[in-house]
């Protein structure tokens, strides 16, 4: 698992994780796949391998350079596998896991950015077990009149979707939260804001975070859920975005400030709806984009005009130098 570059310099021997048991191991594996071919063709002899119980031995038998992490959902997101890739001393790319754990948690990380000015839709964040014993009626008609509606209707921890209703009537309210508890114990209820779906990418090539073109969303139904993310021509992309000049610096602002008060490193995508006023919210950060033929990520970098590869080639060349001046 050795490449060389051009100048016969030994590249890092790269290994990517996809797969898992999340309800995203089907998204995983074909990043995993759009990782590895993006890093043969700039010369890596990568490896693409599943996060199971053949992992830590390898690990610690052949440990790679650098790992980049194309997991989704809980096992690449929450921290919990960055911990242990720092227990093995194993460089990957992408945030620690402090910083993952924060991002992954959705009202921890409004929280985060609400306390640092960062704009973030109002909301509730409602456990299973409170909205039982309390009364289900009654907080769910307190939390339309707070709120207001429409509402949005996600579990506080999870992604692409699943599990997340847009709620413009109350009566729409209690099957969206079955739905919701049915992906996560909690459920994050926050003011729906009509306007632009756009995601703005991040990432560090050596001069720090640059807020590459955002990309705008328009889901065929309306809704981006997963079956909009994943289904070829049930949305349509615009890279980048069709914002005003002064509007799209305004979103590309935004994004860096959410992906530096999260404290999240080489790269990130931020969710934004930019209102009517051409004004940004941010709805969450995301540690561990996906990379499929239909992500956001690839099409942002491609309409920055930079080559896939090589992003990911440097990405993984500063993390693996990162550990050796850590050493």
């Amino acid at each position: 698992m050795t490449g060389a570059s051009e100048t016969g310099a030994t590249e890092p021997r790269v290994l990517i994780l996809a797969g898992g048991l999340s309800y995203e191991r089907d998204v995983s594996l074909r990043s995993g796949r759009r990782v590895l071919d993006a890093l043969r063709s700039v010369g890596h002899d990568a490896e693409l391998r599943d996060a199971d119980v053949c992992l830590l031995p390898a690990l610690q038998a052949d440990p790679p350079d650098a790992v980049i992490i194309a997991l989704h959902g809980a096992t690449g997101e929450d921290g919990s596998l960055r911990g242990v890739l720092d227990l093995y001393d194993v460089p990957y790319v992408g945030c620690d896991a402090r910083a993952a754990r924060l991002a992954w948690d959705k009202p921890s990380a409004k929280a985060v950015l609400r306390e640092a000015g960062i704009p973030t839709p109002d909301w509730v964040a409602l456990p299973h077990d409170r909205f039982s014993e309390l009364g289900a009626v009654a907080i769910l008609d307190r939390i339309a009149d707070r709120l207001g509606l429409p509402l949005m209707v996600k579990p506080a921890q999870g992604g692409s979707g699943l599990g997340s209703a847009v709620v413009r009537q109350i009566s729409e309210l209690p099957p969206a939260m079955v739905g919701c508890f049915a992906y996560h114990s909690t459920a994050l209820v926050e003011r729906y804001v009509c306007g632009a779906d756009v995601a703005v990418s991040v990432i560090d090539l050596g001069d720090g975070p640059q807020a590459l073109p955002a990309v705008e969303i328009v889901p065929s139904n309306g809704v981006y859920d997963y079956a909009a993310r994943y289904t070829a021509g049930l949305t349509t992309w615009h890279a980048p975005a069709r914002l005003p000049e002064e509007v799209a610096a305004r979103v590309a602002e935004t994004a860096l400030a959410a992906h530096t008060a999260l404290g999240l490193r080489d790269l990130s995508r931020v969710d934004l709806i930019v209102d009517e006023q051409g004004q940004p919210h941010v709805l969450e950060a995301n540690v561990a984009p996906g990379m499929t033929e239909t992500s956001l990520l690839p099409l942002a970098v491609q309409a920055a005009g930079l080559d896939f590869g090589k992003v990911l080639a440097t990405l993984v060349s500063r993390a693996a130098a990162r550990a050796r001046s850590a050493a």
